[in-house]
């Protein structure tokens, strides 16, 4: 087994970065990324790798205590490190602490200060009975709180963005040392460390850096609950609070969290089986229903469900529309097989996206990452025949990206973001699983992600009429 992530592979990966970024930038020069996007994809890229193989390193031997010191002043650092940057630098280039072309980030910002201005009663109605969709009332409520205690202060908020995402990393250091070991743990809270994707949205106003926390601790708290012989009333009963609140951060989210932990329960060793964990089971389903029976979450659930396939026309034509010309062959059946690598790098200048070219490097180290979760997953199901202990994650990963898959986000690095530490984690486990026999895919893997940034760019240019 192996128990860090390997320097040579470090070391290919940022000069395949490297070599791409060269070539895209020079077969369209007059399409290039700016110095300074290039500077930040560069970072990002041998930042991840780099640091994954030190820290994986001289990390690997330390106490479980030291470790986790390690992990959360470092997570914290970073983030907080990364918050401020961009918090000065879209100051400065857009004159409002907010990213570019801004449009959810500040409409939470507005509301949820107004909300904290007004009566208890007049913010509930509101939110609740103004049509508003129940998948955005969880963001203004929690805001709105922090607005009420702190005032509107946007650098104190995104302050506690760095702390949950330090969190979180934390928990997904357990969930996957009890589902993988303590090295694929250990492996895993270092990737959750240094995703760059995880590190930018602690400096914007979205509610992923919280549905993401959300996620990760109901899962977390999910398997400790089901792999534990002593189970307590308060402890579930925290697990159905956690799934209950992210239905009102995205609906699919909460049903795929509740489906992901029937599951498990359902599947879970018949060793640790008992009367309580049926009780447990029995009244899970209950909660289930009863949400989902009626009222503005089972009707989201609903039209989610069966507008799929025009939201997905629409998203294209939309795209279309502005001159994206080959949006249309993005379908779910074309997405679906590469919900485990996307979204690709943006590595050209189109239609002013500079977030996504700010993400470029993150995008790129999410695509390498790719291999690893495969080998995870083939190991886990066909030569340790496993699968069952990982239900929980398989569960919720498939689910949440096959939904994505069918809508018409399903290349929007936004929408498939609270996959990502799901995808870490198998990606850590893969690293351990690297052999004589599997890293001859990994290699072959290294053209693969040179190919898709390269072809992105040409997709990108090309559905434009740009070439």
């Amino acid at each position: 087994m192996i128990r860090f992530f390997p320097k040579e592979i470090s070391h290919r990966v940022v000069a395949i970065y490297v070599v791409v970024l060269l070539t895209v930038t020079a077969l369209f020069l007059p399409h290039a990324m700016g110095p300074g996007y290039i500077a930040v994809g560069a970072l990002s890229v041998a930042g991840f790798f780099y640091l994954s193989y030190l820290f994986s390193f001289r990390w690997k031997d330390l106490p479980k205590k030291v470790y986790l010191r390690y992990l959360i002043v470092w997570a914290l650092s970073l983030r907080l490190a990364c918050m401020t940057a961009l918090y000065f630098f879209f100051l400065v280039n857009t004159g409002i602490p907010f990213e570019f072309e801004t449009a959810d980030a500040l409409g939470y910002h507005l509301d949820a200060k107004w909300l904290a201005s007004v009566s208890l009663e007049t913010g509930f109605n509101y939110l609740f009975q103004t049509g508003m969709p129940i998948s955005d009332t969880g963001y203004f409520l929690y805001l709105s709180l922090l607005y009420r205690i702190f005032g509107p202060n946007i650098f104190i908020a995104r302050v506690i963005k760095c702390l949950l995402s330090t969190w979180t990393c934390v928990m997904i250091y357990h969930l996957a040392s009890r589902t993988f070991g303590e090295t694929s743990g250990r492996i895993a809270g270092i990737f959750c460390l240094l995703a760059p994707n995880l590190l930018y949205y602690c400096g914007l106003h979205l509610k992923e850096t919280e549905m993401i926390f959300l996620i990760v601790a109901a899962l977390e708290v999910a398997d400790h609950t089901i792999r534990s012989e002593h189970r307590t009333f308060w402890k579930f009963l925290l697990l159905v609070v956690l799934a209950t609140s992210l239905f009102l951060f995205r609906t699919v989210i909460g049903m795929a969290i509740a489906l992901s932990v029937l599951l498990g329960l359902m599947l879970s060793s018949p060793r640790i089986m008992s009367i309580n964990r049926k009780s447990l089971l029995i009244f899970m389903s209950v909660v289930v229903i009863a949400t989902l029976s009626g009222g503005s979450i089972a009707n989201e659930i609903q039209d989610t469900w069966e507008n799929r396939v025009e939201n997905q026309m629409q998203k294209r034509q939309m795209q279309t529309g502005k001159g994206n010309r080959w949006a249309k062959y993005a379908t779910g059946a074309i997405m679906a097989p590469m919900m485990f690598v996307v979204p690709f790098p943006t590595m050209v200048d189109v239609d002013k996206q500079y977030n996504q070219q700010m993400l470029s490097g993150g995008n790129y180290v999410r695509n390498v990452l790719g291999i690893f979760v495969l080998i995870a997953l083939f190991s886990e199901f066909f030569v340790r025949r496993n699968g069952r202990n990982g239900v929980l994650i398989y569960t919720f990963t498939v689910l949440y990206l096959g939904i994505v898959s069918l809508s018409g986000f399903s290349n929007s690095e936004r929408f498939v973001l609270p996959a990502l530490p799901f995808l870490l984690m198998l990606a850590a486990h893969g690293v351990t699983h690297l052999n004589e026999l599997n890293y001859r895919w990994v290699k072959i893997w290294y053209w693969v992600v040179a190919l898709m940034a390269i072809g992105w760019a040409i997709f990108k240019l090309g559905s434009r009429g740009i070439l």
